[in-house]
């Protein structure tokens, strides 16, 4: 892979993993609406060649963030400890930690105003308490999302310390009920005041996704984790790998921000311009810094599944002149 001198006009190309999003995109009870039909059986449209802006010199890693964090590796750091948080991404968008909270610890009740918090648990189980929710526990590869303005919590249950991945949104405070009494922040206060109104679940976000029971043993096809008008999570699964392609093949970059990915099932392989081919496995975080070719490729024998996080569901794929493919 060229990484200082590759070529500025790219194609534009179809939004990656729109087919998971039309097939979440249906009506009650499963049925396709017209819509979705109509959708599913229009040409894709024709790329257009254009100009695309991205960094003169490749985009640094800036910490927390880096190209890959193993989970082997987090679980050393806090070797002993039972309690604790990993900062290991950092956007504009997006503040990622892995957590780790010890048998009876509970966290506080608490909302983001704006934007929707979430998180995958890893090991261990907890007890999430969602408001309009029935409380339910969450164990390993359960996929939790919380909309903004609605109150939560989180218990760790069993003997066992809970680890999970989760997105905060970047910059912003926590706001909490009058029962509880906030954490304080550096450079801010909290004052008693007033509000309306709050985000909700829908047919694509839903409290949480089993991952094990409803994809892995059940079959689901699902492909959309997360979708609103400033988050998009997908999940991508295949059934076994595929030969790795030839490192000519870049894939596509992202102009206004960087894409990570959480590994939840099996092997894959991620190529990053500027990068060696690294290969991951389960509980392993990749990043590509904003406009770094990238491309993702499942491997081995076995079921694999990324979860990719970006902050524009209809986000712009700039691809590989002449290829056009992830």
């Amino acid at each position: 892979m060229r990484s200082k001198k590759l070529p500025l006009i790219a194609v534009l190309g179809v939004l990656a993993g729109s087919v998971a999003a039309i097939a979440q995109d249906g009506a009650p009870g499963g049925a396709p609406t017209q819509e979705t039909l109509l959708r599913a059986t229009r040409p894709p449209p024709k790329p257009i060649t254009a100009w695309a802006q991205r960094p003169a010199k490749l985009a640094p890693f800036v910490a927390p963030n880096k190209l890959v964090y193993r989970y082997a590796d987090i679980l050393a750091a806090h070797k002993g400890k039972e309690s604790w948080r990993h900062p290991v991404f950092l956007s504009r968008d997006f503040d990622g930690a892995w957590v780790s909270m010890a048998p009876g610890e509970k966290s506080k009740t608490k909302c983001y105003a704006d934007d929707r918090v979430f998180w995958v648990v890893q090991q261990g189980q907890m007890k999430v308490t969602i408001e309009g929710q029935e409380p339910f526990i969450a164990s390993k590869h359960f996929l939790i999302q919380v909309p903004k303005r609605l109150t939560y919590s989180m218990e760790t249950v069993g003997n066992e310390p809970v680890v999970f991945f989760q997105m905060l949104p970047a910059g912003e405070a926590p706001e909490y009920p009058l029962t509880e009494t906030p954490d304080p922040v550096k450079g801010k206060e909290y004052i008693k005041a007033t509000y309306t109104g709050h985000g909700d679940y829908d047919k694509i976000n839903n409290p949480y996704v089993d991952f094990e029971k409803e994809i892995v043993q059940g079959g689901g096809k699902r492909g959309v984790w997360i979708r609103d008008d400033h988050t998009y999570v997908t999940i991508l699964r295949s059934q076994k790998g595929i030969p790795t392609p030839p490192d000519t093949q870049w894939g596509h970059f992202h102009a206004n921000f960087p894409e990570i990915w959480l590994i939840i099932e099996g092997t894959q392989q991620f190529l990053v311009e500027g990068e060696k081919l690294i290969t991951v496995n389960e509980g392993d975080l990749v990043g590509a810094p904003t406009g770094r070719y990238h491309r993702a490729t499942p491997y081995g024998d076995g079921p694999s599944t990324r979860l990719a996080y970006i902050p524009r569901p209809d986000n712009l794929h700039w691809m590989q002149p002449g290829l056009g493919g992830d």
